[in-house]
């Protein structure tokens, strides 16, 4: 029969640029809407292979214990994993009690798999059943600015994380670059000139480190 051995459409992962998928799911903050969680404001969503394990647990951790650095930077965290509400409450409160860590930020229990499929989490040739390690940095007007994905058995960087963010809010307000290694403090790359008028003035004008026209840096 016409059609039989069709295999499903693969749904095509998320790119940076692009619009957040929007979803409603069950959470351990209740029911939630991420386009109503993320309204006006920066999100770092980040997912898990599965609750109670050790890697995962050092990585929820790390970022409840950063709560106040995401705070400071109007950015709400919102994790993933595919276990029940359950599960994940069952989870945090292991945590508290043995570490005294409490992860308070909304955890999304994501059985079906709906969430994790719209943003390209499912990597079979890691796990069919099991999200990647993803993260997804998400602006005010809900655009995909920077992704990271790693395998079920590294942890993530959280020194890294918050430098991201750093470096994608600094960016933003300031209309500049960031070089290699760019920290808080850093000089920020000037955006190149795109006439001969500004390449003119940009040879002859003064900056804080100018290496040539086309590579110039200045203090914020």
């Amino acid at each position: 029969m016409e059609g039989q051995n069709q295999q499903p459409a693969i749904q095509p992962m998320p790119r940076i640029g692009e619009k957040a998928p929007d979803f409603t799911a069950p959470t351990t903050h209740g029911d939630l809407t991420f386009s109503e969680y993320g309204k006006d404001k920066w999100v770092v969503m980040f997912s898990h292979p599965a609750d109670f394990t050790p890697v995962c647990t050092t990585e929820l951790s790390a970022f409840a214990q950063e709560k106040a650095f995401f705070d400071k930077h109007d950015t709400k965290l919102i994790g993933l994993s595919i276990d029940s509400i359950h599960s994940h409450l069952a989870w945090v409160n292991n945590v508290r009690q043995n570490t005294g860590v409490y992860m308070d930020f909304p955890i999304i229990a994501d059985l079906d798999m709906s969430v994790s499929k719209k943003y390209g989490m499912i990597h079979p040739g890691e796990a069919t059943t099991a999200a990647v390690r993803a993260v997804f940095f998400i602006d005010p007007s809900q655009t995909i600015r920077l992704i990271l994905y790693y395998p079920l058995n590294i942890g993530r960087n959280m020194e890294e994380i918050k430098r991201i963010l750093l470096a994608l809010k600094t960016a933003d307000a300031n209309g500049v670059a960031m070089p290699v290694n760019w920290k808080e403090g850093d000089k920020a790359i000037v955006p190149p000139p795109k006439t001969l008028d500004a390449m003119n003035e940009r040879i002859e004008g003064a900056y804080d480190e100018k290496v040539d026209f086309y590579l110039v840096k200045k203090s914020i």
